[in-house]
């Protein structure tokens, strides 16, 4: 019997957008199960600043695990952290925003690695940036 192919995407995910949900919407027809990993607050704050996150880890996990596309969510503090979740889960395929092409990706040794092609305009940092206009 073959195994389920297993899909991964990861990211801070701190304000849902329609971009995500066409990312987890792609990320999902690539496979059987999708996992997304989302950085711990920590984590975020020492990759986007004290502001961030908007949202708790456990409030993004919250809502995350609703999404119809999503079978499970994973919480992680570092890249070792999320290399063994790879490794532990025989995650087969990462799809990560194209915007990673021609650099390091965390995983790529585990997994396969297919880009999504993002939506431009869509973004938590330009929905962060409009609400400073308004």
């Amino acid at each position: 019997m073959d195994k389920n192919k297993t899909i991964w995407t990861n990211g801070c995910f701190d304000i849902i957008h329609a971009g995500h949900i066409e990312l987890f919407r792609y990320a999902k027809s690539q496979g059987d199960e999708l996992f997304v990993g989302i950085d711990s607050d920590e984590r975020v704050r020492s990759l986007k600043g004290e502001l961030r996150p908007i949202n708790t880890q456990a409030n993004r996990k919250s809502v995350l695990e609703a999404i119809k596309y999503i079978d499970a969510v994973f919480v992680f503090d570092s890249v070792s952290e999320m290399e063994k979740i790879l490794i532990d889960n025989e995650v087969d395929l990462i799809v990560i925003g194209d915007e990673y092409k021609g650099k390091s990706i965390t995983g790529e040794g585990i997994c396969e690695v297919c880009f999504f092609k993002k939506i431009p305009g869509k973004s938590t940092t330009s929905i962060i940036d409009n609400m400073k206009d308004i």
